[in-house]
Parts: structure tokens; C-alpha cells; sequence
């Protein structure tokens, strides 16, 4: 790589890491080409996506904001795992990580500040996601609507069905 070239890849890492919600490290070695493109498949469906990235040019284009802590995960074959949300790439990341064992969750990094480590991540994949929040936000929402809804027709039920209850009493 030439100096033009590391610059545009640190450049690239600086987006990465203030538009994604969380980025998880990752160590990939012994993955084949069809495991990571399985990954990759994986990540994508949830809008989020991994990346090999070199160690140095992550380190520069974080400026030391994370510290010695920080500065730790970085070492050995690294991917990294992003997408927009915090929860997204962590669930497929730590679901990939028990089904196949080469692929080891090092540590995170959360809003460009906060160094997660490997427990800190998978605690982080058990939170819903962005789309099962909205998801029990609307049906909270819609809860109240639907019990009002029922209180107001149960008294024309009630009155339904003793209508019919003396019409048959009168056919009889």
C-alpha cells in the first residue's frame, strides 16, 4: 500500500467507526473463503457488514481515543463487524462465533469511546434489536386501542344477544 492509499483506508475506518452503532473485533484465522462469504451473507441481511482491516490503520483512524484497553484489541488477524445499529452485527457476530470455532470474539468497540470485551459484546447480542423495539413499542401502542375498542362493543353484544334471547323465548 502507498502512502495515498493508507490514507483513504484510514479515512474509510474513521466512517466506519462514527456511523456504526457498535463495531465488534473479531480474530478470523482458519476461516475458509466459504465460511467468511457465509458471514458476509449473514451480516448483509441484517444491514450490517465485516471488513479485514490492518491493525495500524484501525489504530490511527480511532486517534487513540480508546486508550491502552482499546489499543489491545487490535493485535493478530483482525475483522471487524459493523452495521448501524449496536445490536445487529454483535447477535450475527456471537451467533457465527458458537456454530464455527475459528471465528474468536475478541472485544468491542462501542460509540467510538467504550472498549467492550468479549463478555461485554455477547451480553451486548441478547438485547432486541432495533426492529424487535419498534416492533413492541407499536404493539404497547395498539394494546389500549384494541381494549377500548372491546369494552365499547361488549355492551352491544350483551344487548344482542338478549334480544335474541327473548325472541326465541317468544317463538317458543
Amino acid at each position: 500500500m502507498d502512502r495515498a492509499q493508507k490514507q483513504e483506508s484510514i479515512e474509510s475506518l474513521k466512517s466506519v467507526f462514527a456511523d456504526a452503532g457498535a463495531v465488534v473485533v473479531t480474530h478470523y484465522m482458519g476461516l475458509t473463503v466459504a465460511e467468511m462469504t457465509d458471514l458476509r451473507l449473514r451480516l448483509r441481511k441484517e444491514g450490517a457488514a465485516i471488513k479485514v482491516v490492518k491493525n495500524t490503520l484501525a489504530l490511527k483512524a480511532l486517534d487513540g481515543k480508546l486508550g491502552d484497553t482499546g489499543s489491545a484489541l487490535f493485535t493478530g488477524p483482525v475483522a471487524i463487524a459493523y452495521g448501524p445499529d449496536a445490536v445487529s452485527a454483535a447477535k450475527i457476530a456471537v451467533q457465527f462465533a458458537k456454530e464455527n470455532d475459528k471465528l474468536k470474539i475478541v472485544g468491542g468497540v462501542l460509540d467510538q469511546t467504550n472498549v467492550l470485551d468479549e463478555a461485554g459484546v455477547r451480553a451486548l447480542a441478547t438485547l432486541p434489536s432495533l426492529d424487535e423495539l419498534r416492533g413492541k413499542l407499536i404493539g404497547l401502542i395498539q394494546a389500549p386501542a384494541t381494549k377500548i375498542a372491546g369494552v365499547l362493543q361488549a355492551p352491544a353484544g350483551q344487548l344482542a344477544r338478549v334480544f335474541n334471547a327473548y325472541a326465541t323465548k317468544d317463538a317458543a
